[in-house]
C-alpha cells in the first residue's frame, strides 16, 4: 500500500479571519464551506486543481485546546487499502478501531494514534460532491459495492457529478490550462 500525505484540517477560533491569511498568504481559494453540526462550520481551502483541499479550516478551537490539529489525511489507492486499514485498526491494540466515513469524493477510515493525533486514511472516489457531507459506509462490502453504494447515496447530493469535470474547471480558475 502506498501512502501519501494529503492534507490536515485545523481547529480555528476565527474562520473568516483565517481563510482570509491563507487565501492572501499561501494564495488559496475557498473550495466548499459549510456547517458540520450545529454551530460547527468547516472551510476547504486548495491551491491546486488536483486536490479539492489541502487545507480544512473548522471552528470549535478553544483556549484549553493545547494543538490546533484536527487530523492528518493520507491518501491511498483503492478502497481495499482502507479497508485493510481498518483490519489493521481492528488488530492494533494499541489504538482504538477506527470510523468508516464516506464524504461522497472520499472513501475513508478515521483514527487515533497512541497519543490521539487524528489520522484520516481514504481514497478518491470518481465523483466531486460539495463538501461538507458526512456518511457511514460498510467496510465488509465488496470495493465496488462500497462504490455502487456511496454513488446512490451522494448523486442527487449539490456539486454530484464526474471528478475530471471538476479538476478541469478548477484548473481554469487555478490558471493552470
Amino acid at each position: 500500500m502506498k501512502v501519501r500525505w494529503s492534507h490536515c484540517v485545523l481547529k480555528v477560533r476565527d474562520l473568516d479571519a483565517m481563510i482570509s491569511f491563507y487565501c492572501d498568504a499561501l494564495g488559496f481559494r475557498l473550495a466548499d464551506r459549510g456547517e458540520l453540526g450545529p454551530g460547527q462550520q468547516i472551510a476547504f481551502l486548495s491551491g491546486s486543481s488536483s486536490d479539492h483541499h489541502q487545507l480544512g479550516l473548522m471552528t470549535g478551537r478553544d483556549d484549553n485546546d493545547t494543538s490546533s490539529l484536527d487530523h492528518n489525511a493520507f491518501r491511498v489507492d483503492s478502497v481495499q487499502d482502507v479497508q485493510e486499514m481498518i483490519q489493521w485498526t481492528i488488530d492494533d491494540d494499541r489504538i482504538g478501531e477506527g470510523a468508516p466515513i464516506t464524504h461522497g469524493n472520499a472513501i475513508s477510515v478515521y483514527f487515533a494514534d497512541p497519543e490521539g493525533n487524528g489520522i484520516e486514511i481514504f481514497c478518491d472516489t470518481p465523483w466531486h460532491v460539495e463538501q461538507p457531507q458526512v456518511a457511514g459506509w460498510n467496510p465488509s462490502k465488496t470495493p465496488q459495492e462500497v462504490l455502487d453504494r456511496v454513488h446512490d447515496k451522494f448523486q442527487t447530493a449539490p456539486g454530484f457529478g464526474p471528478i475530471d469535470d471538476y479538476q478541469s474547471a478548477q484548473a481554469t480558475v487555478f490558471g493552470e490550462t
